[in-house]
This record gives C-alpha cells, structure tokens and sequence, in this order.
C-alpha cells in the first residue's frame, strides 16, 4: 500500500552565525515532509495499527533517505513529527510515525541507534510543529537536544497528515552546557 501524495515537501537551513558569534562549521537542519491524505479518514478508527504498518515503510523510504540526502553532511540530531489535519486525531499520526517500519528507514538512513524523537499534535492549515532533536547514537547528549520549528502554509487541509522526518548535522549553535550528569548533586529534602 502506498499514501496518497499531495506534495512533498524539502527545506535546509544553514546557521552561520548566532548571537553575534561565527561558528566554525554551518550548522544545518533538513525537513522532508509529505503531505499525504489521511488514511483513517475523519472520526475514530479502532485498530490504527493495521494501516500503519502497511504504510510506515513507504513513508520511511519516501522521507528518511530525502532527509539524509538534504542535509548533504554528517548527521548528528534527528527526529520526525506528524501534524494531523482537523477531521483526524493525534492518533493518526502517531500510528504512522511511532511505527517501527516507518523509524527503522530513517534510523538506518541517518546511521542512528537511538530512538528518534517526536512531535505530533493536530492543527489548522499553516499550523506550526515544534519538532525535538536529539543525538542519533546517545540521547543523553546535551549539546544536540533541540527543537526545529517548521509550517506548510496550506496544509494539513482538514483531510490530511504533514509527516517529516528532521536532522540537523549538529547541536545547537554555540551549545555549551555540561555533559548529562556533570553537575553538582542536587539534594532533595
């Protein structure tokens, strides 16, 4: 089974400075995302596993590879999202994108061993989705918890899910906080 494409959709960005601040490399962030007609259509559907699994791969390899080939460097963040159109529910997409068949494309594509972190909510036409990136291979790396914050201005039309996959070639601009665990003991009393 294959989705029913309406567009794709390809997005880098490139950060050369931050803060008044040069970096030494760019730092970028790819977006590929499809938008893609609803496969459970509008209102409740009980079994949302079913459809996800016949879908996840095409959905993987249709936007896992893209991302890695977009960002065209070493990809050290990553993470995905889907962004429900109205007559669907946050299920929907999570099904789809909290799909082994759908991550393990990206995972492998992107050369990562982490679980990919998630954003998926429902939204207007033109919504925003704040979408977290961590480390691909330690998600316990502070330097590389972000967040990319991406919109199509006509979708998800009410029918519709926006899935994306992210990565970004490395931590945040300028990122200097201490390793996980660095930090003095907190005592709780």
């Amino acid at each position: 089974m294959s989705p029913q494409i309406r567009k794709l959709v390809r997005l880098v960005e490139e950060i050369h400075s931050e803060n008044g601040q040069q970096l030494a490399k760019p730092h970028r962030v790819a977006v590929a995302a499809a938008v893609i007609a609803n496969p459970y259509g509008a209102g409740y559907v009980e079994d949302v596993v079913t459809l996800a699994d016949e879908l996840g791969e095409a959905i993987g390899e249709l936007l896992g590879p893209e991302c890695v080939r977009l960002l065209d460097d070493e990809i050290e963040a990553f993470g995905k999202a889907a962004l429900v159109g109205v007559d669907g529910e946050t299920e929907h997409g999570s099904a789809l994108i909290h799909n082994l068949r759908f991550g393990n494309v990206f995972r492998r594509a992107a050369g990562g061993t982490e679980l990919l972190p998630a954003a998926e909510k429902i939204g207007l036409q033109g919504a925003s989705i704040d979408v977290p990136l961590k480390h691909k291979t330690d998600a316990k790396t502070r330097s590389h918890h972000q967040t990319v914050t991406f919109r199509i201005e006509d979708a998800p039309r009410a029918d519709e899910i926006v899935v994306a996959c992210i990565a970004a070639n490395s931590g945040r601009p300028l990122a200097r906080l201490a390793t996980f665990g660095a930090e003095a003991p907190v005592s709780i009393a």
